[in-house]
């Protein structure tokens, strides 16, 4: 295992966590409209999600000798429900195939392994529930409730 290609890629796992924390909130706080009530609550859930992960990561990236990123990337905004979601897939898309890349780089140290499969599969249950939610997003659409009119 290169440790410190693995310090690396925790780091940017770290740098995709705080900007979810950052994209989330900011959702939860613009969404509007009829469907503010469903939506707010996930998106400062996954907010959470992602300071959670952060703090994991950040506390992983320190007992393995590195420095944590304090940086984030850039966030994407829109008032568009349809958008936020698409935005909030990739963004869990992205999450996946970041855990993916390090778990990839871990291999060997079963203890690191393991500690990123546990949050790999949170995010890929992040991805599922996505793809449902845009899912009933289409069918709001079709149903004539989309986000330009709710």
């Amino acid at each position: 295992m290169n440790l410190e290609a693995v310090i690396d890629q925790l780091n940017e796992c770290l740098k995709h966590e705080w900007t979810g924390v950052a994209q989330y909130a900011q959702a939860s706080f613009i969404i509007e409209g009829v469907w503010r009530e469903v939506y707010a609550k996930t998106f400062i859930e996954n907010a959470e999600e992602s300071f959670g992960h952060a703090k994991l990561v950040g506390d992983k990236i320190v007992s393995l000798g590195g420095i944590p990123a304090a940086t984030r990337n850039e966030i994407k905004q829109t008032r568009d429900l349809k958008e936020i979601l698409e935005n909030s897939l990739a963004f869990e898309s992205k999450a996946v195939e970041m855990y993916t890349k390090a778990l990839e780089l871990a291999e060997g140290n079963r203890p690191l392994v393991i500690f990123l499969e546990n949050i790999l599969e949170e995010e890929q249950e992040g991805v599922d529930e996505f793809t449902k939610l845009l899912r009933n997003s289409e069918a709001s659409s079709a149903a004539g409730l989309d986000s330009k009119t709710a």
